[in-house]
């Protein structure tokens, strides 16, 4: 089996609320004619290291299934799980899975299903995480929103057959069988065991091969339904910081609103997002922190 289109490079990232807490992991798959296939997933309870290793084992899955022989870049921002994979793996393995002082070394199992899943066809790349690279950027959204509880809109190759072969023959994860009814699809992870939904929001590929997205008209029902439901857990999130006076970063406000982090701070000290005033208040370290406030309350306040 091999996809129409060649692999060209290949972002993975992993993220986790609490470390150990609720976690999700992110691919983005680069195909030589621009086209894009983008996967993730979610585990209620697990780490940022095994989030990342879960990621590479996606993605080189994917890799293996496709057939494709041509060699590709993997890029991670977790130099970790880069050392891991090029570096330590082989002298744990030869100490029969113990570190230098002798204790086990921890996620084995995913240690050993990177190890298999690798190749020299893989070029294993280091990139600076939150530094505006497309990619990981991507990657890291993917991540969190999975992490947060989301469901976020993947950009995914049209050819589902080829999807279906991938799930089934993955090492990581088998398509468990749902109702034509049922909007969501289920996926089984077979390592933790943990049962996660994820939302079948497919994009369509178009006649040039290039990945679009599905306007929200364009939609079936279920899947604008699912779309809704994860917008009013966004305004009530919003609207919980700004009953409490939460304070957050450029980064978080970003994830909150579905954006670039850019797109949050090219906007100025004070403007409007939804029902809300959002508005600079001071910048500690590297990061800008922002508040907001209700914008009809105002209003409000300002006729009487």
């Amino acid at each position: 089996m091999s996809f129409q289109h060649k692999i060209a490079s290949i972002y993975t990232d992993g993220a986790c609320i609490g470390n150990p807490g609720p976690g999700g992991w992110g691919v983005v798959v680069y195909f030589d004619d621009g086209s894009v296939h983008e996967m993730g997933n979610a585990a209620a309870e697990t780490t940022n290291n095994k989030m990342e290793m879960q990621a590479a084992i996606a993605a080189l899955s994917f890799l293996k299934a496709s057939g494709q022989t041509q060699p590709i870049t993997l890029y991670s921002d977790s130099e970790y799980l880069i050392n891991c994979v090029t570096k330590w793996i082989k002298t744990w393995k030869r100490k029969g899975w113990k570190k230098a002082d002798g204790s086990p070394v921890l996620n084995r199992d995913l240690l050993e299903q990177l190890e298999q899943l690798n190749s020299r066809q893989v070029q294993w790349q280091h990139v600076r995480g939150h530094a505006g690279n497309v990619g990981n950027e991507r990657c890291d959204a993917i991540a969190r929103a999975f992490a947060s509880g989301k469901t976020p809109v993947l950009r995914q190759i049209s050819d589902i057959s080829l999807l279906d072969d991938f799930l089934l023959t993955s090492t990581d994860f088998v398509v468990a069988s749902v109702s034509d009814s049922d909007p969501e699809s289920m996926i089984i992870n077979k390592n933790t065991r943990e049962i996660s939904t994820l939302a079948s929001e497919i994009t369509m590929t178009d006649t040039s091969n290039h990945s679009t997205t599905l306007s929200h008209e364009e939609l079936p029902r279920e899947m604008r339904v699912v779309q809704l439901r994860n917008l009013v857990e966004t305004l009530r999130i919003a609207e919980e910081i700004a009953e409490k006076g939460y304070l957050i970063t450029s980064s978080e406000l970003a994830d909150l609103m579905d954006v670039h982090a850019s797109a949050v701070t090219s906007r100025g000290d004070q403007w409007r997002w939804r029902n809300w005033i959002v508005s600079r208040v001071r910048r500690e370290g590297n990061q800008i922190l922002w508040e907001l406030e209700r914008g009809d309350h105002l209003s409000d306040e300002n006729d009487t």
